[in-house]
């Protein structure tokens, strides 16, 4: 059988992959006036924002917005559907941006259609061509044969870092030992009775976390804090691994060891919450067989997890399973080694850039085997600035990184990951590729002028001043 002929199509942005990064930099593209066009190999564009997940790291612990420009107007896009639900306080660690992922799908269309962002979906990368360390085109393969996308600017959103490293780029791999955080797969529960769960937090808040971080807590007790939850009245609760209540149902075998259950809000009609708790560690999610086989694993942890929620934890009692996660959610791959590296002391000290072009706010966050966690909060509640040079690619001229296969340490690399901050990457990254595919800053990502990107950035909305 003859293969089809390769096709050639030219642009002046290309992102790979359509997560939270990759449409903002689409979007921020698109905006700024490039023919952008946007690859991914699912069907659908929006990633992690489309498996019931809340963004974390649009807000910092102190309730301040982190996030604005391309990432508070897909809010706002979702809230004009119907599908917004809005910040929540936690009451732990973090506030973060709840919503309907059902909606959360029109609503990523609706901007990208808006803005001309052109689609090829169910396109895999497999090569890229370069030269001296510039890339000339991703090589795509879908059903209607091979692809050749040209362009003077290329967008790594992909999250394990593919274009650059095809193209050349250094990265490093999971963590020193070899080992990588646990894969989960986030599923939805329906028919919940939040006064009945909330009602259950004050009479037990041993088995919840509450105010790991002291710009939280501000001296209250767990009961005190437990109260602050209800007021809020919001299913937002995070039931911890190590509480009686679910250490001793990991003990006798009637729970999947986990660090976590985390609970959040996705749709009020439907009395409708994400949990997040499903695990499977040690897995490079970069070898295809070894990914696919956690499918069934993940699968029979959500029966299990359906069945010990609607058992054991009040206002859960008729709930029933409403939906999963449309792929598996990996916390790590590669991080590919950029100009400059954002550290743990950068996350941790709240550390302030006036090479910034985005915030982070998330605590330093490694989910381990069973049912270990590292949470480390970051100083004062506040927020540490993204330098541009974490988003390029040592080696290459023309190729941008956004989201989680940004340059940052392991430590890091637990905060920065999170959909916040790839977000705001996302828009850094479009923003200035525009500009590079017109000829400005000599069309090197390394030439870029921070200023005036930092500039043109606020001027579109978003935030890189004026927070903790």
């Amino acid at each position: 059988m003859e293969s089809s002929p390769s096709k050639e199509i030219a642009a002046d942005v290309v992102v790979v992959g359509a997560g939270s990064a990759g449409i903002c930099a689409a979007i921020a593209a698109a905006k700024a006036g490039a023919r952008t066009v946007l690859v991914d190999a699912g069907p659908m564009p929006g990633g992690e924002l489309l498996t019931g997940m809340a963004v974390d790291g649009a807000l910092n612990a102190r309730g301040e917005w982190i996030l604005g420009g391309v990432g508070r107007e897909l809010f706002d896009e979702c809230a004009r559907l119907g599908g917004y639900i809005g910040p929540l306080n936690d009451w732990r660690l973090i506030w973060y941006v709840c919503f309907d992922p059902e909606v959360m799908k029109l609503a990523v269309i609706r901007l990208l259609d808006k803005y001309g962002v052109s689609l090829m979906l169910h396109s895999v990368l497999f090569d890229a061509q370069a030269h001296d360390g510039r890339v000339q085109a991703a090589r795509l393969l879908n059903k209607s044969g091979t692809v050749r996308l040209a362009a003077p600017c290329f967008i790594d959103a992909s999250g394990d870092g593919d274009l650059a490293v095809l193209a050349g780029a250094g990265f490093d791999l999971g963590g020193a030992g070899g080992e990588f955080q646990p894969l989960s797969m986030m599923f939805r529960m329906s028919g919940v009775d939040t006064d009945g769960l909330l009602d259950y937090l004050c009479r037990a808040p041993e088995n919840f976390a509450l105010g790991e971080s002291d710009a939280i807590r501000g001296g209250r007790s767990d009961a005190q804090i437990a109260q602050e939850v209800r007021r809020q009245g919001q299913p937002t609760v995070f039931i911890k691994g190590d509480g009686p209540l679910l250490a001793g149902a990991i003990a006798h075998g009637a729970m999947y060891p986990t660090a976590l259950i985390m609970i959040q809000p996705t749709s009020a009609s439907r009395r409708e919450v994400c949990l997040n708790s499903t695990r499977v560690a040690n897995v490079n999610a970069l070898e295809t067989g070894a990914l696919s086989a956690v499918l069934g694993p993940l699968a029979q942890q959500i029966e299990t997890g359906v069945g010990f929620m609607r058992g054991n934890v009040p206002g859960f009692e008729h709930a029933v399973f409403s939906g999963m996660a449309p792929r598996i959610g990996i916390r790590e791959t590669r991080r590919v080694q950029g100009l400059q590296t954002l550290t743990e002391e950068d996350v941790l000290q709240a550390r302030k850039s006036d090479l910034g072009i985005g915030k982070g706010s998330h605590h330093v966050d490694i989910h381990q085997a069973g049912a270990g966690q590292i949470r480390i909060p970051v100083r004062d509640g506040g927020s540490y600035d993204i330098p541009w040079g974490c988003l390029v690619p040592r080696g290459l001229s023309n190729v941008i990184l956004a989201g989680r296969c940004v340059s940052a340490d392991r430590a890091a690399h637990g905060s920065v990951r999170v959909m916040g901050p790839c977000m705001a990457m996302g828009q850094a990254a479009g923003t200035a590729a525009a500009r590079l595919a017109g000829g400005e800053w000599g069309g090197d990502v390394r030439q870029v002028d921070v200023a005036q990107l930092r500039r043109r950035l606020a001027d579109d909305g978003a935030i890189l001043d004026g927070t903790h």
